[in-house]
């Protein structure tokens, strides 16, 4: 089965099922995060897919892009977000993010048509 952009992970599914206290312990840490500052959830999933961009993990780019969407990020606004990655990390790695970033947008399109 090829890997789907749009959906999680299923190591990350098997994750949660196989160890539930540990998932649940994760969750509970994002949540906090989350609760502990000022930034809105737009904000912080525009921060968090910076995060992953910068840190090259493209695992975490399709999944802080899907979740971007889902918490109302316009696509403009997630592209922006991976180009703002140019004057950081280079020409070839805002390249790949942005690639990354397209495959969740077209994986959404296709699924809503």
């Amino acid at each position: 089965m090829p890997f789907d952009p749009g959906q999680p992970p299923q190591r990350y599914l098997r994750f949660a099922q196989r160890y539930p206290e540990l998932f649940e312990a994760y969750e509970t840490l994002g949540s906090r995060l989350r609760e502990a500052g000022p930034l809105d959830a737009k904000t912080i999933r525009l921060a968090k897919l910076g995060m992953a961009i910068g840190a090259r993990l493209k695992g975490a780019v399709f999944a802080h892009a899907r979740l971007a969407l889902h918490e109302g990020c316009s696509v403009e606004e997630i592209r922006h977000t991976a180009v703002l990655a140019l004057s950081t990390l280079g020409l070839p790695q805002m390249m790949a993010a942005l690639s990354w970033v397209d495959q969740v947008v077209d994986n959404l399109e296709a699924g809503a048509e």
